[in-house]
């Protein structure tokens, strides 16, 4: 693992990425895992997020179930990257927001507590860029669980989808699923602080975030790592230009394969963007991407379908999501 040698903090990255406890004192059953007191996890974690390599102790949500999101991108002129990304960065919602090498150079993902908040930032991008902004809807995901394996030699486990239960949402989750998106408190007791800001008991806290998870409305709740601080710098994301029944049989063969990170279907624009299918590799250089990509070219499905590796260059942003929207806004 880049940067983190020590064996204790390599478990607390790398085993508890997911399966995070909901119990009141969670980091004690860290602690007993790994053999140390409650006190020094809750201190190295502190100091992973104060060195970057984890944005947080936190949860990630199933896209587009209690919120909004899309995947955009804009060509931007190369002597105006820096201001469009600035502009595009600046809209509430906007959590990742990236350069890859294409002639659509700019991508990023708008997400909102319901769908016309992310057109509203759509069109707010276009007017103060005075480009067009490709909308790139979700379709259907077959692994949007980014999670990453980072002891030498092993491998993310290849885990199939989660049921999903929409039915299991109250519409007063919405506040307390957006905390969890931005991380609980590095605490003892982190539900309970959590739960004063929102005006909550302890075991209310801890009902629902059981419910929640339990519905697959969370997807996971863990250390929520930067790839490229851990030295997972190599970013490309594949588009495949393929018919949709034919995504029905790839999608899930791709997003069990151990070196694809994310895979989903999305929208595409015709005459302009023919891409309908989507693979995120990681890995630790560009040479390993490539070698993944030949192994996803050799598939059976996959042998002769037109597809593009954008390499990210830049990383502008990447913060979580936003299921709730602020008391104030801004255009």
């Amino acid at each position: 693992m880049e940067g983190v040698t020590d064996p204790v903090d390599q478990a607390l990255l790398d085993d508890w990425q997911r399966g995070f406890p909901i119990v009141p004192r969670p980091f004690a059953v860290l602690a007993g895992a790994i053999g140390i007191p409650e006190a020094e996890v809750i201190e190295r974690l502190r100091r992973q997020r104060a060195t970057g390599r984890i944005t947080r102790v936190g949860a990630t949500c199933a896209p587009n179930i209690v919120s909004a999101s899309t995947l955009a991108a804009v060509a931007a002129p190369e002597n105006r990257i820096e201001e469009v990304a600035a502009i595009i960065g600046a809209q509430p919602g906007v959590n990742h927001n990236y350069l890859r090498e294409h002639d659509w150079n700019l991508w990023f993902v708008a997400t909102g507590p319901e769908r016309a908040h992310v057109d509203a930032a759509l069109a707010r991008i276009a007017a103060l860029t005075g480009l067009r902004v490709l909308d790139l809807r979700l379709v259907r995901p077959f692994n949007v669980d980014l999670g990453f394996a980072l002891r030498a030699g092993a491998r993310k486990p290849a885990e199939p989808p989660a049921q999903i239960d929409p039915a299991a949402f109250r519409p007063g989750d919405r506040p307390l699923l957006a905390a969890l998106m931005q991380g609980l408190p590095l605490d003892p007791r982190p539900y309970r602080e959590l739960a004063a800001g929102l005006g909550l008991t302890e075991s209310a806290v801890l009902e629902r975030v059981a419910a929640l998870t339990g519905a697959g409305i969370v997807t996971r709740l863990g250390v929520i790592v930067r790839h490229r601080a851990l030295g997972w710098r190599s970013n490309a994301m594949v588009v495949w230009d393929m018919e949709p029944e034919r995504i029905t049989a790839a999608g899930p063969v791709l997003a069990a394969h151990p070196g694809v990170s994310l895979c989903y279907e999305r929208v595409p624009v015709a005459g302009v963007w023919p891409y309908r299918l989507y693979t995120m590799i990681h890995a630790r250089s560009r040479a390993d991407a490539m070698a993944t990509l030949t192994e996803l070219c050799a598939l059976p499905m996959m042998r002769g379908v037109p597809h593009e590796p954008l390499f990210s260059v830049r990383c502008f942003k990447q913060t979580g999501a936003m299921v709730a929207a602020p008391e104030k806004e801004t255009a």
